[in-house]
């Protein structure tokens, strides 16, 4: 069974990191490793048409350029994936769950020569000790090949949540619809659902952090309106929790 790792954002979310698995890790090489052959054996069939003072010179360069560049290019530019990482629905994150950022790409498949020699064997070693299955690439760059999880949509009981009128609004609901994207809605879940496990200072700075964010960029002047309640407010309206006004019949 695969080792989950905790870490802490840097919003002190305690986040759960399923590390990939070697089987899928090794699958997902050999893709991106036939798309890089595949790559560079187009680019020569291509020089080979050009005049014989440049067509070698730029084969060789592109073909370096790809070698080198592909992975950095997709994992920075496609948020830590790859063509096979999304293929197996892998990701590449930092130590914190982070994306990861171009230095941090770029040490990590720089360090990849020594996670191949002696075929490949080093690397191997490395991620099969590592509770983590961090190759050497990794280590240096404090990042991490993680499983891709669709986050589910949290219970209404799970996220606790309360109704508050002063978000029971029309401007309120559009905001949210509108506004408010995947990932944001995926942290202000996490952190209702992290808010058990946080000590009250923390959590009571993390909620009223975000809450005062939500309240300026709202404009709410509710003084009944904590920071968590409306943090939790916010995610049950993400959540599909919509009160509709209940409509009384008239009398004829």
């Amino acid at each position: 069974m695969r080792r989950r790792a905790l870490v802490h954002s840097p919003e002190h979310v305690l986040i759960e990191l399923l590390p990939a698995g070697l089987g899928t890790r090794f699958f997902a090489f050999l893709l991106d490793a036939a798309l890089i052959l595949g790559t560079t054996q187009l680019i020569a069939r291509v020089a080979a048409f050009l005049p014989p003072a440049i067509g070698p010179l730029l084969s060789i360069t592109a073909s370096f350029a790809v070698l080198w560049g592909y992975n950095v290019l997709f994992e920075v530019a496609w948020n830590g994936q790859t063509p096979g990482k999304r293929v197996l629905r892998l990701r590449v994150v930092d130590g914190r769950g982070l994306p990861v950022d171009v230095s941090q790409s770029l040490i990590r498949n720089i360090v990849r020569l020594l996670d191949i020699v002696p075929a490949g064997g080093i690397g191997m070693l490395c991620a099969l000790f590592d509770p983590s299955h961090r190759r050497l690439g990794d280590l240096a760059a404090d990042t991490m090949v993680v499983a891709e999880r669709q986050t589910d949509i949290p219970r209404l009981e799970a996220l606790s949540v309360r109704r508050f009128n002063s978000l029971r609004t029309a401007r309120v609901r559009r905001y949210v619809q509108h506004r408010i994207g995947v990932e944001e809605r995926e942290l202000l879940f996490s952190v209702c659902l992290a808010a058990p496990q946080l000590e009250s200072a923390a959590r009571y700075r993390l909620f009223e952090e975000i809450g005062g964010h939500y309240r300026a960029e709202l404009g709410i002047e509710d003084p009944n309106l904590s920071g968590e309640s409306l943090v939790r407010g916010l995610a049950a309206l993400c959540a599909g929790v919509v009160e509709e006004p209940v409509s009384t019949p008239r009398s004829t």
